[in-house]
């Protein structure tokens, strides 16, 4: 996991001089997963019981203003500089890299996302994605356009996974 970010560091670096990216990205082995993750994309674990679970910690300026108790949730979901990450893909000449195992969420999703979707679809419309839809496909989709009806104000992608057998 290190490498494969490390390698797309510098490639971002290489072919897109001064942009950044972020990126969360999911290895599943048996019932473990390993996530690697820089930004502020995020990885959740989605229960059966109606219990969503952020895993990753937002590497962004408004969340270390926020621990560091200069900002409270509400002025945090209503500041003006949001978007401005202290960790990505191609900034900087070293990259620090979150990297972790958990366990799969058992008779659960284990779902990936952009900025785009948990910034504007709330936990319950996600988990009523999820529960109203016939396939993950169909529960994507509408996530996506939940976000969209939201105003969709940034990219938005999210991956939903689920361990069969």
């Amino acid at each position: 996991m290190e490498t494969a970010f490390q390698d797309a560091h510098r490639l971002v670096q290489r072919e897109a001089p001064g942009s950044g990216t972020t990126l969360t990205a999911a290895l599943v082995v048996g019932q473990q997963i390993t996530i690697g993750h820089v930004g502020d994309s995020r990885a959740y674990a989605v229960y059966p019981a109606g219990r969503i679970e952020q895993l990753t910690h937002d590497h962004s300026l408004v969340k270390r203003l926020e621990e560091l108790g200069h900002l409270n949730k509400e002025e945090a979901a209503n500041f003006p500089h949001r978007n401005v990450l202290i960790r990505a893909l191609g900034q900087g000449e070293t990259l620090e890299i979150d990297v972790f195992t958990v366990p799969f969420p058992r008779n659960g999703y284990l779902m990936l996302c952009s900025d785009g979707l948990w910034g504007v679809v709330t936990d319950q419309e996600i988990l009523r994605s999820i529960s109203n839809a016939p396939t993950l496909q169909r529960a994507c989709q509408n996530m996506v356009d939940a976000a969209n009806t939201a105003g969709g104000p940034d990219n938005i992608t999210v991956v939903l996974a689920q361990m069969i057998g």
